[in-house]
């Protein structure tokens, strides 16, 4: 294939997994030899949470973010501004990860400045606002090609809005998350208080989505068998408002009589972490939790299994699509003691897993490279049909 000029749009510059995607697939794309951008929209101050290998534009988000209808405005703005400066119109292909970037392509796209754009889907949410979900839907609605994680939001997109959309699988860096990341342990189990465990650690922060408040109900019946036991929450870097959710598990913390106010404490809530820290967090964990009620794919299922830490997982789709009683511990994400006792399993050392040939295979086929070829595939396969670049 000829060396493509490649536009990747994500929705800001904190360490979430739409985000380690386009960085990590713009990676493999530029090792391939393509000409790779990342647009980030980005306040004053800010920068990528991950150096890069592709060059990195940020879009400065101008005024004020007090409402989420008006961080969602800025950050459109933001990147259309960015891509007109760029010359849009010089890239072969325009992908969005997002909504914000969805719909600042197809504003371009309105006002003839782009032919058109590629769309990825990795999980759509519920809005009350209609603007919200006017965005929301208007970012895949208008894209020439829809793009999906895995093969259950494949189905949703065709089944519910009848978009033929295709599967592009994520991928993992396992050189990142191995055992060299031990060297790190001990500052970390020195900077947040962590003691002998056993150690229980959620990435992602304090969401609904994540599924935290029932995390929260399984860990108190967990510390009934371990006392020692402590609940890590990692990361929560969002532009979504989870203040309320925020509240309600704090509220019932206190009820439940468990300490989150800092370190040492039962419950630990780290707050975003300098991405090198990560690799090291995993390896100080006895378990993983990912008992997410809705996740697009689950990039951590994948790190935690790279660090050769057992990790508990809803059973839901996607999870269902790619792990089975080898690689992971399912459990029913609606059900505290179901999840204690999945979680007490993998601590105990019965969780089944298999690290020495199911788990290797299983991190085999999800590699950033064989991704960036999924990708390149369809790009291909689109640009024949409807080139993007206006100029030749």
């Amino acid at each position: 294939m000829n060396r493509l000029r490649i536009a990747l749009l994500t929705h800001s510059v904190n360490p979430r997994g739409g985000v380690v995607h386009t960085l990590e697939l713009g990676r493999a794309l530029h090792e391939f030899g393509h000409d790779v951008t990342v647009f980030a929209p980005a306040r004053i101050g800010e920068t990528m949470f991950r150096a890069s290998s592709c060059r990195v534009v940020l879009a400065r988000v101008e005024g004020d973010e007090r409402s989420t209808v008006r961080m969602v405005e800025q950050r459109i703005g933001a990147l259309k501004r960015a891509l007109l400066d760029e010359d849009a119109s010089r890239f072969d292909v325009l992908h969005a990860q997002d909504s914000i970037g969805g719909n600042a392509l197809a504003e371009l796209r309105e006002e003839g400045a782009i032919r058109g754009f590629v769309r990825t889907v990795h999980h759509l949410d519920h809005f009350d606002d209609a603007q919200l979900a006017h965005w929301q839907r208007r970012a895949w609605e208008d894209a020439d090609r829809v793009l999906c994680v895995s093969e259950a939001w494949t189905r949703t997109m065709r089944s519910t809005y009848g978009v033929e959309a295709r599967t592009v699988a994520n991928g993992i860096d396992r050189t990142r998350f191995g055992a060299c990341a031990d060297i790190g342990k001990d500052a970390l189990r020195e900077c947040f208080g962590v003691g002998a465990g056993p150690v229980v650690l959620a990435a992602g922060g304090i969401e609904e989505r994540k599924n935290t408040l029932m995390l929260l109900e399984a860990f108190a019946s967990l510390r009934t068998r371990y006392p020692a036991a402590q609940l890590v929450l990692a990361g929560g870097a969002s532009l979504l408002d989870h203040d309320a959710y925020t509240r309600r598990f704090l509220a019932r913390a206190a009820e439940l009589k468990l300490d989150v106010s800092g370190k040492g404490t039962p419950v630990i809530v780290t707050g975003t972490l300098p991405d090198a820290s990560m690799p090291a967090l995993f390896r100080l964990a006895d378990v993983v939790s990912m008992i997410s009620l809705r996740e697009g794919f689950g990039l951590v299922v994948l790190e935690a299994l790279a660090s050769e830490r057992p990790v508990v997982v809803s059973r839901i789709a996607p999870f269902t699509e790619y792990l089975d009683e080898r690689t992971c511990v399912f459990t029913d994400p609606d059900d505290a003691m179901c999840i204690a006792a999945a979680l007490g399993k993998a601590i105990d050392g019965d969780s089944g897993i298999d690290f020495f040939d199911a788990v290797p295979a299983l991190l085999r086929r999800f590699t950033w490279q064989s991704s960036a070829a999924r990708h390149l595939d369809i790009y291909g396969e689109w640009i024949v049909r409807a080139p993007l670049a206006l100029n030749p």
